[in-house]
């Protein structure tokens, strides 16, 4: 469901009739996954990195975790990580990439639909990048469960697409893509008990379907709960 480092169209247009039928839920994404040998780039997302590189490692949650690229990297600072995701494909898959990258002892793998269920506990990051998909999706209410999961003194860090990349074809308006503002006004934070680190715009290169270097306009909010 994340690390979205590479964004393949076809896959989500021979999955169209299905989406619309019935959503993208559990058997959508482990039909995906099963397409090929690895989805997503295996690399962590640039932003997580920009973004975590300067925090004190602790409890981090991983949402919509796909094949773990995020998780592993967490771990490999340090962090210890919950990961979660929609897909059990997926999820063993960012197992065994856990166990190849000699962290598996750090990343509890738990399976979850989060429009159904959210993992217990707090956390002193919570992660949620391109926590994108198609069909209904209650995303902001995850959100801000995502929210009341951090810990005090915890971070938030949300990332996604601003809009469709320049050289996609999708015609789905259900799928929208909220703007750094919206995602601040969808988490409802109390006033005077969070601090907002970052919420802006940011370009950053992609491939484009071809293989050549395209870019592409993501946006990013970091908020602290304060202690």
């Amino acid at each position: 469901m994340t690390q979205q480092q590479h964004h393949d169209h076809h896959r989500h247009a021979r999955h169209a009739d299905r989406v619309a039928e019935g959503g993208a839920g559990e058997e959508y994404w482990d039909d995906r996954y099963r397409e090929s040998t690895r989805v997503w780039s295996g690399n962590p997302n640039a932003a997580l990195v920009r973004e975590v590189s300067g925090l004190t490692p602790g409890r981090a949650l991983d949402l919509g975790c796909g094949e773990g690229a995020d998780a592993v990297w967490l771990a490999r600072q340090g962090w210890r990580v919950t990961g979660t995701d929609i897909s059990g494909v997926a999820l063993e898959r960012a197992a065994a990439h856990a166990a190849e990258a000699g962290v598996a002892d750090r990343v509890d793998w738990q399976r979850h639909d989060l429009a159904e269920s959210f993992p217990a506990g707090e956390f002193d990051l919570v992660s949620a990048c391109f926590l994108h998909t198609y069909g209904e999706f209650p995303r902001d209410r995850i959100l801000r469960t995502a929210a009341a999961a951090v810990a005090p003194g915890g971070v938030l860090l949300v990332v996604g697409h601003a809009g469709w990349a320049p050289w996609q074809t999708e015609d789905r308006p259900e799928v929208h893509f909220p703007t750094p503002d919206e995602v601040l006004a969808q988490l409802e934070l109390p006033d005077g008990a969070w601090e907002v680190l970052l919420a802006e715009e940011h370009v950053r290169v992609q491939d484009q379907p071809d293989g050549t270097p395209g870019h592409r306009t993501d946006n990013a909010v970091k908020v602290r709960r304060l202690a």
